[in-house]
């Protein structure tokens, strides 16, 4: 079994259950959306030791925790998974890690992102707009699916753009993301 040296920050035990099913590492749980002061500066100490990566669920409330680790802590990691990936199986349950299978949270671990510091600003609304991410009757479909591909998660064309300038994606991918984007609604 792979182990992560990294620290994962996920958001309650049987989110760590199941990142244990598909990896060796150790887990920090937030225990749901309050993040206290106190988890931020345990959090700091494990970045300065050990590294984190940030790893919760795609809905609002990992999104929230998200935010508010990177903010305080911008050197960490990132893991996503998409949110067709985190659907329970059961009538009951929400969308989450927990519901990950292992081969899709070993494929999230080796595809990880880290904030830049500084992001540089390269991507803007007006390259959006004319990857057809936004202004049109599927933009939240075609964005839904970059965040796929380029393993960022899903935003909507705001919080898009802010992503694309964090992670420091590559134009280049950027452009070759919407050409694979165009090719499969050719297909559909």
């Amino acid at each position: 079994m792979i182990r992560v040296k990294e620290v994962i920050v996920v958001e309650g035990k049987d989110d760590t259950k199941q990142i244990l099913k598909a990896v060796d590492a150790d887990t920090y749980e937030t225990n749901g959306s309050a993040i206290s002061q106190d988890d931020l500066e345990k959090l700091a100490k494990l970045q300065k030791s050990r590294g984190l990566i940030v790893f919760t669920d795609p809905d609002f409330n990992g999104e929230r925790i998200r935010k508010i680790i990177s903010k305080a802590i911008p050197e960490v990691k990132h893991a996503f998974i998409k949110r067709k990936e985190g659907v329970p199986t059961e009538a009951h349950g929400s969308l989450g890690v927990e519901h990950a299978t292992p081969d899709v949270i070993r494929a999230s671990l080796k595809h990880l992102y880290t904030q830049a510091v500084e992001p540089q600003l390269t991507f803007n609304s007006h390259d959006l707009q004319q990857a057809g991410l936004i202004g049109q009757a599927d933009s939240r479909k075609r964005r839904e699916r970059l965040g796929q591909i380029l393993g960022i998660g899903y935003g909507n064309g705001k919080q898009l753009v802010h992503r694309l300038n964090m992670f420091q994606i590559d134009y280049a991918a950027f452009i070759k993301a919407v050409q694979q984007i165009n090719q499969e609604e050719k297909h559909e």
